[in-house]
């Protein structure tokens, strides 16, 4: 999949490129109370990220790859 970014109350909170569908939705179940924080009752939505959050997506991921990270083992990172 390509960089999703999720949002909360329309605000984005992190760029992530799940596996699938099915990765992205275990995502957003089990990183509720991390992606909501403070603001329990906010809604989540997430949409393609846009190129300025692709951007942040890719330079997360160079940092990643430069300790001698996979891709496989990368996910995203929070805005």
């Amino acid at each position: 999949m390509v960089p999703m970014t999720i949002l909360v109350d329309e605000k984005p909170r992190c760029v992530v490129r799940p596996n699938d569908m099915k990765g992205l939705q275990r995502f957003l179940r089990h990183g509720k109370s991390w992606l909501l924080a403070r603001n329990t009752e906010g809604k989540l939505a997430c949409r393609e990220a846009d190129d300025a959050e692709k951007s942040l997506w890719a330079d997360a991921l160079d940092l990643h790859r430069a300790w001698g990270g996979g891709d496989e083992d990368y996910f995203g990172t929070p805005l």
